[in-house]
């Protein structure tokens, strides 16, 4: 059964709890008054979810206001688990940042979706809204469209299909053919750019991390301002520290066993 074909019979009451448990994650520290007004649901429906997952120690209360739970962190920290090549790759990730000074990204491929698992920061790193466990659309990202670039084409068209080419600054690539040019350009030099496309005044290269098949599971990117990261650093020096680190990933992956 397709995720298509299930989400035409949804549970409403899970749902339900899964909006409330969004809105709190984008604002945390809201209260009932602010919840309903909010959200499309009628108060006393709200109020029977927050109690709900306030009993099963998803959210706690404080001064009226809801929260969510540390509790979900440990659910968090066992699906990053399961990613087999963290381990080794986060590893490579504080070399790499130390190395180039800079912001240094690892990222898994989960369905049509980028998810930062983890970051390192060198010795003069921008800083960012983005944080672990943050999920973007593959396009915006350099990490991402390296992923892009490394799927078979019918998977790519459809994320595209299902995600659309959905803008985050003025720089962000919306047009379809003029982003599978880019990737085809991608597959022959190895690593992407992010130009300003995720976050204004940002730059980054990015490179697949690929499986035993040869499959795009994850990547990694090294950003940093656009005033500092570009030139020569961006073109070539970052690519190449980028690129012998993905292959060290690789040789673990394959020889040396993923943890």
């Amino acid at each position: 059964m397709t995720k298509q074909s299930r989400s035409n019979r949804p549970v409403t009451t899970t749902e339900s709890s899964i909006q409330i448990l969004q809105r709190l994650k984008d604002n945390p520290g809201r209260t009932l008054d602010e919840l309903t007004e909010e959200l499309d649901m009628a108060r006393s429906t709200i109020h029977r979810h927050l109690l709900t997952l306030e009993d099963n120690d998803l959210l706690f209360r404080e001064n009226g206001q809801f929260y969510l739970s540390l509790w979900l962190l440990d659910f968090g920290i066992s699906a990053r688990d399961r990613i087999s090549f963290f381990d080794v790759a986060r590893k490579q990730v504080d070399r790499l940042a130390e190395e180039t000074g800079e912001k240094v990204w690892l990222v898994a491929k989960e369905g049509d979706y980028s998810v930062h698992l983890y970051k390192a920061s060198g010795a003069s790193p921008l800083e960012t809204s983005a944080r672990v466990g943050q999920r973007r659309h593959l396009h915006q990202l350099a990490a991402g469209k390296a992923i892009l670039a490394y799927l078979p084409e019918e998977e790519s068209q459809g994320i595209i299909d299902r995600q659309g080419l959905v803008e985050a600054t003025g720089q962000t690539i919306t047009d379809r053919e003029a982003l599978f040019e880019e990737l085809a350009e991608i597959r022959e030099r190895g690593y992407a750019f992010n130009l300003g496309e995720s976050i204004e005044g940002l730059n980054a290269v990015g490179a697949p991390i690929r499986d035993e098949e040869g499959m795009p599971v994850g990547g990694i990117s090294i950003s940093g301002p656009a005033n500092r990261v570009k030139g020569g650093l961006l073109k070539d020096e970052l690519p190449d520290k980028l690129l012998a680190t993905i292959d060290e990933i690789h040789i673990n992956i394959r020889y040396g066993g993923s943890r």
